[in-house]
C-alpha cells in the first residue's frame, strides 16, 4: 500500500515537473505569436486618438465594423488593427477591407489623422466608400513612406491617376484596381522599385502610350493593367523581358495591337501565367512571342481572332495547367499532339476552330496515366466524325463540352468509365443510337436536337442528377420511374421526342423548376405529384394527350412563372383560384375543351401587372443551363408560331384562351394587367362589348379577339396601345364607327382583314361611310335614339301607356257600371263625332257648288 502511494506519489511530480518545463519552453519559443494577438501590447495614445479621428471621419458604418473603436480601451485589440512589440507597440497593420459585405460597410472620408501613424506598413480600406465628398484619392497617402501594402481596390475615387502614389517608394504591394481614375498612367510609377505586386485592372478610362517605366520595377512578380488603354504600345514584350522576376503578366482588353513580335533572348524563364484575352490581334497564332515560353502554366487567347494552324510549340509547353483560347471566329486548326501534357487541366477551344475530326482530336490529348485533364470545352467547331469508344485516357475529366458541332454515331459507352465526370454537353449535333446507362457522379446530362432513338434505361443510376435535357430527339417508350430517384433535379425536359403512357410519379422532386413535356404523346389527367412542386418555376404540358380538369390545387403552385397547357384535351372551367398564381407572367390554355367563364379576378396576377419589379434576384433562376439552339416553347402571336428561348422569358407577359368554349364577357378587371404584352382570346364563344378601358394595357404589343360574339363600339381608348403590332377583332358583332389613330391606321395596312365579318362597322379605314355624314336627318334620329337620356325617356312613356291600357281594361271587364257609362260615352261622342263630319261634309258640298 506504502510502495504504490509513493509510486503514485512519484508520478504526480514527474508530470508536473514536466509540464513546468513544456511550458516555459513553449513560451521561450513562441514571443512573436503573443505579439501577434496583441497580449503584451499596448496602444500609443497619439494612435489611439489618430484612429478615433479616422473613425470620425466614417458617416455611415452599416456592419458596425468599427464598433470596438471606443476611447480609453486598447486600440491594440480593435478590429482591423494590429500593433507590434518590435515598434513599441506601434500600430503597423490597418486591415478594413470591406469586400465581405453585401453592402460597402464604410462610408465617409480617409482622414489625415493616419500620417500619425509613422509605424503603418500595411493599408487597407478595400471595398469602401471612403472617396469623400468630392470623390478624390487623398495627397496625403503619397506622404506614408512607411507603407509596404496599399489596397484601395473598389474605393470608387474619381480624378485624374494621381501621381504621388510615386512617392511610396517602399511600397511593395499596390493594389488601386475598379476606382473610376482617368487619364494617363504616371511614369512616376517607376520610382517603385520594390513593388512585386501592381494592380491597375479595370479603372474607368486610363491609358497609357509609353510602358517603358515598368522596366524599373526590377523585382515585380505580378501585374496586372486590364482594360487600361494600349493601342498604341508595340514593345510590350520586349518590356516585359527587361524583368526576369515576372510571373503573371495580364493585359486583358488593352486594345494591344498585336503579339507579333519576337524576343531575342529570353529572360521570361519565371512567367507562369499570360493573359491577352479581348485584344483584337487579327493575325497569324504561330507568329506571337510567348510560344517558347514553357514555363507558362495558364494561357488565355480568348477573344483575341488569332488564326491559323497552332503551333507544334505548344505541345512542348509540359508546365502549361490552363488554356483558353475560345472565341476567335472560328479560323484558327488545331492538330498538335498534347500527349505530353501531363499537367493540362482545362481546355476551351469554344467557336475558335474551323473544323477538325473528334476521334483524332481526342487521341492526342493527353495520355499520361495521371493526366488531371478536367474541362475539355469545343463547341460550335464544326467537329466531325465519331466519339472513340475508349475514354481511359479522359476519365478524370468532370466537364465535357461539344455542342453544336456535327460529332455522328452513339454516345461512347465508355461514358460509364468516367467516375468523375459530372457536366456532359453534346447538344445540336448527330448522335444517333440508345442512351446509355449514366455515371452516378453526373449532374448536367445535355443531349437535345440529335437523332437519338430507343427507350431509356430502366435504370438511369444518376441520382445527383440536377438537369436532364433530352429535347428533339425521336426517344420512344414511357419515362422510367427511376427518374424520380433524382432528388436533386432542377431542370427536365423530355420535350420534342415520341414518349407516350403517364409521366411517373415523382413527389420526391423537391428541387424542381422546370418541366417540359410538350410535344410528345403524353396521357392521363394533370400529374397530380406537382401539387408538392413548391419550387415549380416553368411548366410546359403543351401538344399531348392529357384530359380531365385542371385541379383546383394549381394556384398553390405560388412560384409558377410560365404555365403552359394548350393543345391537350383539358375541359372543365378554368379554376378560379388560379388566380392565385401572382408571380404567372405567361399562360396558355390554348385548343382544349376548356368552357365557362374567364376568371373575373385577373387583377391577383401581380405578375403582369407593375407590382411585380422585372429584374428581381428571385429571376435569376431562368439563367440555369440551357442550350442556345434550344426553343422551349411556342406561342402564337401576331399570328405567327414564335419560338422562345431561355432568354426571352423573362420578358415573355402573355395570356392565350383561344381555341377553347369560353362564354360570357372579358372580364374588366383585365386591363389591371398592365405590362400585359400578349392576349388572345380568339375563336371562343365570348360576348358582351370589349371593356372601354382596354387603352390603359400600356405594354400591349398583339391583341387577338377574332371569332367571338363580341358586340358594341369598339372602345376609342384602343388608339392608346401605341405598342400595338397586331390586332384581329374579326368575326365578331362590333358596330358602329371604327376609331382613329395613327398606330390603328398603320396596324390595318399590314392586316386588312382585321375587322372583317363585323358588317356594321363603320368609317375609315373601311369603304362603308357611318350613316351621320351620309343622311344628316336620320343620323340626327340615330343619334337621338343612341343617346341614354333619349331612350330612357321614349322607353318610359311606352310602358306608361301600355300599363295604363291594361289597368282601363281590366276595370272595364269587372266593373259593370263603369264598362254601361264607358260604352255610353263611347256612342255619345260617335254621335257628336258623326254629325261633325255629316255636317262638315255638307258645307263643303255647297260651297263646291256655289263655285
Amino acid at each position: 500500500m506504502h510502495r504504490s502511494a509513493a509510486r503514485f506519489t512519484f508520478l504526480l511530480i514527474a508530470v508536473t515537473c514536466c509540464s513546468f518545463f513544456f511550458l516555459v519552453a513553449h513560451a521561450q519559443k513562441q514571443p512573436a505569436l503573443a505579439s501577434e494577438n496583441n497580449v503584451s501590447t499596448r496602444c500609443v495614445p497619439r494612435e489611439r486618438e489618430a484612429l478615433l479621428a479616422f473613425k470620425h471621419g466614417i458617416s455611415n458604418d452599416s456592419t458596425n465594423l468599427l464598433a470596438s473603436w471606443r476611447p480609453g480601451q486598447d486600440c491594440c485589440r480593435w478590429t482591423g488593427v494590429t500593433c507590434s512589440n518590435q515598434t513599441g507597440g506601434h500600430v503597423v497593420k490597418l486591415d478594413l477591407n470591406g469586400a465581405f459585405s453585401f453592402y460597402p460597410p464604410l462610408v465617409g472620408q480617409i482622414s489625415p489623422s493616419l500620417l500619425s501613424l509613422d509605424y503603418l506598413e500595411y493599408l487597407d480600406l478595400s471595398s469602401n466608400n471612403l472617396e469623400g465628398s468630392n470623390g478624390s484619392v487623398p495627397e496625403f497617402l503619397g506622404s506614408m513612406k512607411s507603407l509596404r501594402h496599399l489596397d484601395l481596390s473598389y474605393v470608387p475615387f474619381s480624378g485624374r491617376f494621381p501621381s504621388h502614389f510615386g512617392n511610396l517608394t517602399n511600397l511593395e504591394y499596390l493594389d488601386l484596381s475598379f476606382t473610376t481614375f482617368f487619364g494617363t498612367l504616371p511614369p512616376q510609377l517607376g520610382n517603385l522599385s520594390k513593388l512585386l505586386h501592381l494592380d491597375l485592372s479595370w479603372m474607368q478610362s486610363v491609358q497609357s502610350t509609353d510602358i517603358s517605366w515598368i522596366s524599373h520595377l526590377h523585382v515585380l512578380e505580378y501585374i496586372d493593367m486590364s482594360n487600361i488603354t494600349l493601342n498604341s504600345i508595340v514593345n510590350l514584350p520586349i518590356v516585359a523581358n527587361m524583368i526576369p522576376t515576372l510571373k503573371h503578366i495580364i493585359l486583358s482588353n488593352c486594345s494591344l495591337p498585336s503579339a507579333n513580335q519576337s524576343i531575342t533572348h529570353l529572360n521570361l524563364t519565371e512567367l507562369e501565367d499570360l493573359d491577352l484575352s479581348g485584344n483584337y490581334f487579327g493575325h497569324p497564332v504561330a507568329s506571337c512571342w510567348f510560344w517558347n515560353v514553357t514555363s507558362m502554366k495558364s494561357l488565355r487567347l480568348d477573344g483575341t481572332y488569332l488564326h491559323g494552324p497552332i503551333p507544334d510549340a505548344l505541345g512542348g509547353m509540359v508546365s502549361l495547367q490552363h488554356l483558353d483560347f475560345s472565341y476567335n471566329g472560328n479560323a484558327a486548326t488545331m492538330n498538335v499532339d498534347l500527349n505530353n501534357l501531363c499537367k493540362l487541366q482545362t481546355m476551351y477551344l469554344d467557336r475558335s476552330l474551323s473544323s477538325g475530326n473528334i476521334t483524332e482530336f481526342v487521341e492526342k490529348l493527353p495520355q499520361c496515366a495521371s493526366s488531371k485533364l478536367s474541362v475539355l470545352s469545343s463547341p460550335s467547331n464544326n467537329m466531325t466524325g465519331t466519339f472513340p469508344n475508349t475514354m481511359e485516357h479522359i476519365i478524370s475529366l468532370i466537364t465535357l463540352i461539344l455542342t453544336n458541332n456535327s460529332i455522328s454515331g452513339a454516345i461512347p459507352p465508355g461514358i460509364w468509365n468516367c467516375t468523375s465526370l459530372e457536366y456532359f454537353h453534346f447538344g445540336s449535333n448527330r448522335l444517333s443510337g440508345q442512351i446509355p446507362l449514366l455515371p452516378r457522379s453526373l449532374r448536367i446530362f445535355e443531349v437535345p436536337m440529335n437523332f437519338l432513338s430507343g427507350v431509356l434505361p430502366l435504370e438511369l443510376e444518376a441520382p445527383n442528377l440536377q438537369n436532364l435535357i433530352l429535347s428533339f430527339n425521336y426517344i420512344t417508350g414511357e419515362v422510367p420511374r427511376s427518374i424520380c430517384e433524382s432528388q436533386r433535379m432542377a431542370f427536365l425536359d423530355l420535350s420534342n421526342n415520341l414518349f407516350e403512357g403517364e409521366l411517373p410519379h415523382c413527389p420526391r422532386m423537391p428541387n424542381l423548376r422546370f418541366l417540359l413535356a410538350s410535344n410528345n404523346s403524353f396521357t392521363g389527367k394533370f400529374p397530380s405529384w406537382l401539387q408538392s412542386s413548391s419550387s415549380l418555376i416553368f411548366l410546359d404540358l403543351s401538344w399531348n394527350k392529357f384530359y380531365g380538369s385542371l385541379p383546383t390545387w394549381i394556384g398553390d403552385m405560388v412560384n409558377l412563372r410560365i404555365l403552359h397547357l394548350s393543345h391537350n384535351t383539358f375541359d372543365g372551367d378554368i379554376p378560379v383560384n388560379i388566380t392565385d398564381l401572382t408571380r404567372l407572367q405567361y399562360l396558355n390554355l390554348a385548343a382544349n375543351n376548356i368552357s365557362g367563364l374567364i376568371p373575373p379576378s385577373l387583377s391577383n396576377l401581380d405578375g403582369m401587372t407593375l407590382k411585380h419589379p422585372s429584374g428581381s434576384s428571385e429571376d435569376n433562376s431562368y439563367s440555369m443551363a440551357f442550350d442556345e439552339s434550344q426553343d422551349l416553347f411556342s406561342l402564337v402571336m401576331k399570328s405567327e408560331v414564335l419560338k422562345y428561348g431561355a432568354h426571352g422569358l423573362v420578358a415573355l407577359i402573355g395570356i392565350d384562351l383561344s381555341l377553347n368554349n369560353l362564354t360570357g364577357g372579358i372580364p374588366n378587371e383585365i386591363t389591371s394587367l398592365s405590362i400585359l404584352s400578349n392576349l388572345n382570346l380568339s375563336w371562343n364563344h365570348l360576348s358582351g362589348k370589349i371593356p372601354a378601358n382596354i387603352g390603359s394595357m400600356k405594354s400591349m404589343e398583339s391583341l387577338d379577339l377574332s371569332r367571338n360574339n363580341l358586340s358594341g363600339d369598339i372602345p376609342r381608348s384602343l388608339s392608346d396601345l401605341t405598342y400595338l403590332s397586331y390586332l384581329d377583332l374579326s368575326y365578331n358583332n362590333l358596330t358602329g364607327m371604327i376609331p382613329s389613330g395613327r398606330q390603328l391606321d398603320t396596324l390595318y395596312t399590314e392586316n386588312p382583314s382585321m375587322y372583317n365579318g363585323n358588317s356594321h362597322l363603320c368609317g375609315p379605314p373601311l369603304q362603308k361611310n357611318c350613316s351621320e355624314k351620309n343622311e344628316p336627318e336620320h343620323g340626327n334620329q340615330q343619334e337621338s335614339e343612341n343617346d341614354p337620356d333619349s331612350v330612357i325617356f321614349y322607353y318610359g312613356l311606352e310602358s306608361g301607356f301600355v300599363v295604363v291600357s291594361w289597368v282601363l281594361l281590366c276595370v272595364l271587364i269587372f266593373k259593370h257600371a263603369w264598362r254601361v257609362a264607358f260604352f255610353s260615352l263611347v256612342d255619345l261622342v260617335y254621335d257628336k263625332l258623326q254629325m261633325c263630319v255629316v255636317a262638315t261634309w255638307f258645307s263643303l258640298a255647297r260651297r263646291k257648288t256655289t263655285n
